[in-house]
């Protein structure tokens, strides 16, 4: 579905990504990790175009991405990132069918069905979105971002800024839509315990290279290399903490 070939993007002379080369299936949940300026973001958003590569090449379905206009492209791509970006002055009914009618699609009873997808009661409908708690705006971006029904989705952080017990829930959810909607989905995260937790497949970076590609069960074994157990120690520690309390 998705196949970056020898990528880099250069900021002056730091390379936020340095020649990376990877294929993501159809229907994989990958989940992208590493330290802020890891390159995480900037691998991400090249492939919507968002961010232009220096050199190599992006390709869905085995097109450059660079063969259709932007706004073509984007079509086939929901994008859900931290802040949500939702239009404030506009309905969540407006906000998720924007997409929609861009396209010049029908909006329907669209709205109804995405509203019941990401399990939020259809009278938030009229609501604007500084009525909605952040674990409601958060669900409303990702009935957004499917409601032209793309086929890929892409989550920058998009969890990052909700709360411990809210996240908890919208990651379960989106696991669930993943499967059932068959998408081909990247997650963003430098919580690692949620790469697990969520993604089939974890690429670990560092500066600006994938270090480590493997199962959560690999890195849960003590695979992955010196960089992703790094990041392992933070889950494993609080999973010892917690034990410990039980003791």
């Amino acid at each position: 579905m998705i196949a970056l070939d020898h990528v880099s993007r250069r900021y002056g002379t730091v390379a936020a990504v340095d020649d990376v080369s990877l294929t993501i299936a159809k229907g994989g949940f990958v989940a992208l990790v590493g330290a802020s300026g890891s390159g995480k973001s900037t691998l991400l958003r090249m492939v919507n175009r968002l961010e232009q590569p220096d050199t190599g090449s992006v390709r869905i379905d085995g097109q450059d991405v660079t063969a259709k206009p932007p706004a073509l492209l984007r079509r086939r791509i929901g994008y859900v990132f931290q802040q949500h970006g939702l239009f404030p002055h506009m309905t969540v009914a407006a906000n998720i069918a924007i997409g929609l009618r861009i396209a010049g699609r029908e909006v329907g009873n669209r709205v109804d069905e995405l509203l019941d997808l990401v399990d939020l009661r259809r009278d938030v409908a009229e609501r604007m979105p500084d009525a909605l708690s952040g674990g409601q705006r958060q669900r409303v971006a990702i009935a957004r971002a499917l409601a032209t029904e793309p086929p890929i989705l892409l989550l920058d952080e998009a969890l990052g800024a909700l709360d411990p017990v809210t996240r908890d829930a919208v990651a379960g959810r989106l696991v669930e839509l993943h499967q059932r909607l068959g998408l081909t989905t990247i997650l963003v995260t430098h919580d690692m315990a949620e790469a697990l937790l969520t993604a089939t497949r974890v690429l670990v970076m560092e500066k600006g290279r994938i270090v480590a590609d493997a199962t959560p069960a690999q890195l849960v074994r003590g695979e992955g290399g010196t960089a992703a157990q790094g990041l392992m120690a933070v889950p494993r520690h609080q999973a010892e903490r917690l034990a410990a309390l039980q003791a």
